[in-house]
Parts: structure tokens; C-alpha cells; sequence
């Protein structure tokens, strides 16, 4: 009896073996066919389907959290109603955008790759750390009559962050029509105080892309990394500071950020007010339309601007695409600014050819930024640049968080997307490009005063093994950086 109940015990077990193969070779297959019809990046792709058949039921269960883009089955919700239009400008209109011939190119490709006209009539002005940026965003929300829209990635509540809460909700209460939207993991995942108070003060806000529920889960992967100010649909605010004490660097914060943001008025602003709208519609379902949102906009100035938005989903890649052309049109220069630098490959041979064809190009990146894992896999990025005559230049501290390009001392491209394939292809982002000399050269004039310490291939080389081992292994995490 011993020996057939061993005999039914084998029976079983390789039936379940059979089982389990049958289901994982199954599971295998099914994800295979969805990778190879879903992903476009070879890479990508091969590591899935290895993963899958390496480890099916574990590969399978990875993939359909983080490999399954379920936000572009949602992207109809980004985008703008005509009746969130804004109205035509009859009087005071700008007049078209002329362009010199040499920047005709460029704008057709991001007109085409935006769907966005150039609008002319604007008037944008930097603002250095929050020490000058808090003070008028507090201001133009104090003097706001019809409409305060605000997003921000990082909303903390502390002394300033406090102090925001304050003003949104006596504009509230004054019978301004406030909408606030923060992001679900970057101002707080599990413990949301600011999203919390605004509601207790009655304020409507919403949260970017949060959930706990298992089967959402790949969504802590996408975040909205936009930082805007919108006030009365005519006067915003956008750039890279969020809200928080660590950028008051006059108050000598224990860890200092500082930054750049920009002061913007004029006929673009409708652009920035309707990619908040969408984004609005995509978290609350809830249409912002009418004058209070979207009213008529007179020329503020001379400056020329359009709206570049970016994220996973209709509107994939915008940013780095507009990248990619502004540095191929180039002539003369390129300089840029940002606080993490992993660039895609393609990116990389962009700037890597630039400078081959004698333009001078320039990247300034932090001695040490806030992300001591970046830092290392920055250092294993970039030998072809630097093999290729680009200059990389390191920041002293403390830690710069603005993003900045100027080409040619002419087009400036400013907002709240870094050099890296996060910001690129899986954070909502917004940037704004910019035709004017006067801003370019003064950012320019910035970027250069930084430009003291140059990190070559002499210095990399010293690394011993096991530091640029590590350095190595952590690039391979580049995607998700």
C-alpha cells in the first residue's frame, strides 16, 4: 500500500509539473506576442520576452505591472474640447511670428510635432530661486479675481508650502475659482498632507495618477513632473522650482536647491492654461472652460513661444523629439543646463555630431546632485561625448535644479523636463520654447559663469574598478532613473 501511494504521490507530482509548464509556457507566449507587437525599442522588447521564459509566471506578472502602458487607452481624456479654446484676440492681436529663414525648419517640425502654432505677443521673464519666485506667485494668487490653476510635482507642507495652502484658500473663499493638482508619489504617496488640507478647506484638488489597488500599481512609474501657475488665464508661472523651504537658499536651508523659474504673459499662456485643462479632465474628469479660463489675451511683448507637452501617452516623446530637431538645426552652439543627464543613445549621437561638425556644445550638470545614484551612472554615460569634444562642466554646490537650453543664442527651450529618459518618455512634462536674443543671452551669460570645472576623460579614468563597476551596473538601470 506504501508503495502505491508513493506511485499516486509521483503521479500527482508530475501532473502538476506538466501543469505548471503547460501554464508557463502559456503565459510565455501570450506576453511574447504582446511585446513584439507592443514595444518598439529592440532592447526593451528582448529583455521582456528573456524575462518572461527565463522566469514565466514571475516575468508575467512583472510585465503586465510595469511593461503594460494602460495610459494610452486613456489619452483621448488630454485632449482639449473646442469649447476650452481660446478666444480669438481682435483687438491688440499680434502679428504672425516671421522667423529668420535659418529657424523656418524648426518651426515647422514642432508645429507639426505639437500641433500648436507659434504665438507671438509674449513677454517671459526669469526668476531666480524661490526667494524671487514664491513672493510672486503669492502675489499674483492674492491679486487673482477670477481663476487660480496650480500644479506642482512636490507640494510639501512646510513653512512655505503653508503658506501656499493660505493663499489658495483665501482665494477660495473670496470666490476665485482654484483648481490644484498634485502628483500622487511626489507629494506624498501614503501621507498627503497637502492634498488632505486642501480638501479639508474646502479646496478642490486632485491627485496625479495615485492608487493603491495592485492592478494599478504600474502607475507609480508615471508621474506629472509639471510645475504651473496659472492666474486669471493671463498671467503664469512655469519652470523647475517646486513648492518647498529647500528652494528659499536665502534662508539657508540644511540642503539648498536652487533654480529658475519664469514669469510669462501673453498669447501663450492660453497653451499652458489648456494643458492644465487636460490634465484637469484626464485626473477629475471635470471640463475648465469659459473666460475665467480661457480669456481673450493681448500682446504683452515681443517675445515668440509655444507649448511643448510630453508623457507617456498621445503625447509620447514630444519633448525629446523638439530636442532632437532644435539641436540638428543648429549652427553655432549649444549650451544646456540640467540636474540629471542620462540622455538616450540617439540623444547622444545628436550632440555627439554636433560637435564633431564644429558647433560648441556644452553640458552643465551638478558636482554632486541630490541623487548620488544618477551621479554614478551619469559618470558611466558619458565617454562618446566626451570622445566627441562636447564639454561637460560641473556645477559647484549647492545643488542647481533648473533646465536650461539655449541654441545659438537665440532659441531658449525652458520647463520642467531633465535630460533623461525618465522626463523624456515616461513623465507628463511641459516645456516652453522661446525665440528671443535678449533671454537667450541672458541665460546663456548664466550658464556660462558655471563653467569652472571641466570633467574629462582623465578624470573618469582615475575612478578605481570597483567604483566605475558600480557606475556601470547602475546605468543599466538608465530607463527608470
Amino acid at each position: 500500500m506504501e508503495q502505491a501511494l508513493l506511485s499516486w504521490i509521483g503521479a500527482l507530482t508530475s501532473i502538476r509539473t506538466e501543469v505548471f509548464w503547460v501554464l508557463g509556457a502559456t503565459l510565455s507566449g501570450l506576453v511574447s506576442i504582446h511585446v513584439l507587437l507592443r514595444k518598439r525599442e529592440v532592447g526593451a522588447a528582448i529583455g521582456w520576452i528573456g524575462l518572461v521564459w527565463l522566469a514565466p509566471l514571475f516575468g508575467s506578472a512583472l510585465y503586465a505591472l510595469f511593461g503594460v502602458n494602460r495610459v494610452t487607452r486613456r489619452a483621448q481624456k488630454l485632449r482639449i474640447k473646442p469649447s476650452q479654446a481660446s478666444p480669438r484676440r481682435e483687438e491688440n492681436e499680434a502679428p504672425a511670428p516671421v522667423l529668420p529663414e535659418r529657424f523656418q525648419p524648426l518651426d515647422q517640425a514642432v508645429r507639426r510635432i505639437t500641433a500648436l502654432p507659434l504665438e507671438a505677443g509674449n513677454r517671459i521673464a526669469p526668476l531666480r530661486n524661490g526667494d524671487a519666485v514664491y513672493p510672486a506667485m503669492l502675489e499674483a494668487i492674492g491679486k487673482a479675481r477670477h481663476s487660480v490653476a496650480l500644479s506642482s510635482y512636490i507640494f510639501r507642507k512646510d513653512e512655505i508650502g503653508r503658506t501656499f495652502l493660505d493663499a489658495l484658500e483665501a482665494a477660495h473663499h473670496r470666490g476665485v475659482a482654484v483648481r490644484v493638482l498634485v502628483d500622487g508619489i511626489g507629494s506624498g504617496y501614503f501621507f498627503a498632507s497637502v492634498y488632505g488640507g486642501l480638501r479639508r478647506r474646502g479646496v478642490p484638488v486632485g491627485r496625479f495618477m495615485h492608487s493603491v489597488l495592485p492592478w494599478r500599481m504600474p502607475f507609480l512609474n508615471l508621474r506629472t513632473h509639471k510645475k504651473l501657475l496659472i492666474i486669471d488665464g493671463a498671467l503664469a508661472f512655469t519652470g523647475g522650482i517646486n513648492i518647498a523651504d529647500e528652494n528659499q537658499v536665502a534662508a539657508r536651508p540644511p540642503e539648498p536647491v536652487r533654480d529658475v523659474h519664469f514669469r510669462i504673459e501673453g498669447p501663450v499662456v492660453a497653451q499652458l492654461a489648456a494643458a492644465f485643462a487636460s490634465d484637469w479632465a484626464f485626473v477629475m474628469d471635470q471640463e475648465l472652460e469659459g473666460p475665467a479660463w480661457f480669456p481673450p489675451l493681448p500682446v504683452r511683448g515681443e517675445t515668440q513661444a509655444r507649448v511643448v507637452t510630453s508623457g507617456p501617452d498621445a503625447d509620447l516623446r514630444k519633448i525629446e523629439l523638439v530636442v532632437l530637431e532644435a539641436i540638428t538645426c543648429a549652427r553655432t552652439s549649444i549650451r544646456l543646463m540640467t540636474p540629471y543627464f542620462l540622455p538616450s543613445e540617439v540623444l547622444v549621437s545628436a550632440l555627439s555630431l554636433a560637435a564633431l561638425r564644429g558647433l560648441t556644445v556644452d553640458v552643465i550638470i551638478p558636482m554632486d546632485s541630490d541623487h548620488a545614484v544618477v551621479d554614478w551612472a551619469t559618470r558611466a554615460h558619458v565617454d562618446p561625448l566626451l570622445r566627441s569634444d562636447v564639454r561637460i562642466w560641473l556645477d559647484d554646490p549647492p545643488f542647481d535644479h533648473a533646465k536650461l537650453l539655449v541654441i545659438d543664442d537665440a532659441w531658449c527651450f525652458i520647463g520642467s523636463a531633465n535630460w533623461d529618459t525618465r522626463s523624456f518618455r515616461l513623465n507628463f512634462e511641459l516645456n516652453v520654447e522661446v525665440y528671443d536674443s535678449g533671454l537667450a543671452r541672458h541665460l546663456d551669460a548664466f550658464m556660462r559663469e558655471k563653467m569652472n570645472v571641466r570633467l574629462t576623460r582623465e578624470h573618469l579614468s582615475r575612478r578605481g574598478l570597483p567604483v566605475r563597476l558600480r557606475d556601470a551596473g547602475v546605468r543599466l538601470l538608465l530607463p527608470y532613473l
